[in-house]
């Protein structure tokens, strides 16, 4: 029998809708039947809301991708807060002193690095793209179970309901269920850390620019949101985190002030606050026969570079450039979900995505202790990182998503 659907997306948050938006975007794959599984889609953000907490750094890379669906159009300008500088310095060091680092879009041919956003105005914002709209079925329903083999593909859910597919993709995040069902397994371990995340006013402005600065529990950073203000992320001991969320705010602010060294001057804190434990996952395999990984539901990384959701962009560019690939060569949409077929998709974001974390993760544990032979090496290495601008370039492209073996599109847009 036909299955119901060619593609069926499971979990439609930023990653999940946008291979789908992307998917029917695309020239070969747009003729496709495709679907998204997700229980609880967005409701279009309230006018004159505040600053939702839940916000990501995304990329130039990123926000090419969301271009090319012309999602990004679709986000006001006024909560957009594009960076053109980023600051990075060590604890023992000063900002842009010895022992920093400064990254510039001048050093490049953007007009910046990336931009803050809230992530519900980019998920709003895929939604409400044309081929979202036009050419994906939503199933509001909920996964209860998951059967894919060399033949055929198909979920079942809450409901009772049965649904066929050629290809699923799983962009359930980082707990995924449908990774579990797929029977793939993960390695990694969890951090003994808590990001703790609030928004707060500062004395003097961000000035357009992402500040970070390492200490040894973790990495603090202020960025630079659309109204003035700056998100923290601070990564940060499970109890430290704890009492961040509870202790009195002016308490919260001193802490907050020390700890960026007073680059800002005095922070004032009012808004709310939370933390969420941290881990590093990486799936053994990114595919089974009609099965896929993409996002975090692959892999989940450190938060001190901003990277997950556009690791999670990339993904869906590239595992549509490979089945677009393959349909222009001949292909049938049955033959989309074969391993031959995602091996290539797998072969290629996996040695990225590794890439990424290992370095990520590196920078974490070299910066997140108090040693003093450490901290010698820390400061000479960001200065020579500073001034070398072999090195400079590397680290930028990967920040904005446009180094390494990036997909088409994102080079294709500029």
């Amino acid at each position: 029998m036909k299955p119901d659907f060619d593609l069926l997306v499971i979990g439609g948050g930023m990653v999940g809708a946008c291979f789908a938006a992307l998917a029917a975007s695309d020239p070969e794959l747009s003729r496709l039947r495709i679907a998204v599984l997700e229980t609880h889609p967005p409701t279009k953000p309230p006018v004159g809301a505040d600053v939702d907490l839940r916000v990501s750094a995304i990329s130039r890379g990123s926000q090419r991708i969301l271009e090319s669906i012309d999602a990004w159009s679709r986000i006001p300008p006024q909560h957009v807060s594009a960076y053109s500088e980023m600051t990075v310095w060590d604890a023992r060091g000063r900002p842009r002193g010895a022992g920093s680092l400064h990254f510039s879009a001048a050093q490049t041919s953007e007009p910046s690095l990336g931009a803050i956003v809230e992530n519900r105005r980019v998920q709003w914002g895929i939604y409400e793209s044309p081929a979202m709209r036009s050419r994906v079925t939503l199933l509001r329903a909920e996964l209860a179970g998951l059967q894919v083999n060399v033949d055929e593909a198909f979920v079942t859910l809450a409901d009772g309901r049965r649904i066929g597919a050629e290809l699923i993709v799983g962009a359930d995040g980082a707990g995924s269920l449908s990774r579990k069902l797929a029977g793939i397994e993960t390695r990694g371990w969890e951090y003994d850390q808590h990001a703790f995340v609030t928004h707060v006013s500062t004395e003097y402005p961000h000035a357009r620019t992402a500040w970070q600065r390492f200490l040894p529990s973790g990495p603090i950073a202020f960025l630079p949101l659309a109204d003035g203000r700056s998100s923290i992320v601070w990564t940060t001991t499970p109890d430290h985190a704890q009492f961040l969320v509870s202790c009195e705010p002016e308490q919260l602010a001193s802490e907050l002030t020390e700890a960026l060294g007073g680059a800002l001057g005095q922070v004032g804190v009012s808004g709310p606050r939370a933390q969420f434990p941290l881990r590093l996952t990486h799936a053994l395999q990114y595919c089974k026969s009609r099965f896929v990984l993409v996002g975090d539901a692959a892999h989940a990384v450190h938060p001190l570079a901003g990277q997950g959701v556009n690791l999670g962009f990339l993904d869906c560019a590239a595992l549509v450039q490979t089945l677009s690939c393959e349909l222009a060569g001949g292909s049938k949409p049955t033959d989309l979900g074969e391993t031959r077929v995602l091996r290539r998709y797998e072969r290629w974001r996996r040695s990225e995505n590794a890439l990424a974390l290992g370095l990520i993760d590196g920078l974490n544990r070299l910066f997140s202790n108090s040693s003093s032979l450490l901290g010698w090496a820390r400061q000479a290495g960001l200065s020579v990182v500073d001034r070398s601008a072999l090195a400079k370039r590397f680290f930028i492209g990967r920040a904005m998503g446009t180094g390494g073996d990036a997909p088409a599109i994102v080079n294709r847009a500029r």
